[in-house]
């Protein structure tokens, strides 16, 4: 099972807070992390392994979002920050399109991660 992983640059701490709180769940369940370039440095700098892409500006978006058309992904979890402006919010509209497009599940905040990450680690877990 594979799970992208975005956050924009005032929710990275709060993905790595998020996944250290499924470490175990993490280790013991078959599931592979991918990222975002900047993303995926915070990730990785915490202890877990990842495959990281360009970064969101750069292209990374589109590449998860291209991940996601070809069913690819069993999640998406992207931290977005509502309060401010970014640059390719075109991209970032494109991939929740393209996640709903192909039901793809996603989590935007750190209280749906959580439920779909309960659900995930429960389903696909040893």
């Amino acid at each position: 099972m594979k799970i992208a992983l975005i956050a924009h640059d005032g929710k990275k701490a709060d993905m790595v807070h998020f996944l250290s709180g499924f470490r175990d769940a993490l280790h013991s369940a078959e599931i592979d992390l991918v990222a975002t370039g900047t993303t995926g440095k915070h990730i990785e700098k915490a202890g877990f392994e990842v495959n990281r892409l360009l970064s969101g500006p750069m292209g990374g978006d589109a590449q998860i979002a291209a991940m996601a058309a070809e069913k690819q992904l069993a999640a998406v979890i992207f931290f977005r920050d509502p309060l401010d402006k970014h640059p390719h919010e075109p991209d970032v509209q494109m991939l929740m399109r393209i996640c709903d497009v192909h039901n793809i599940p996603l989590a935007t905040n750190p209280a749906s991660a959580e439920l779909m990450f309960k659900a995930l680690t429960q389903t696909y877990g040893t």
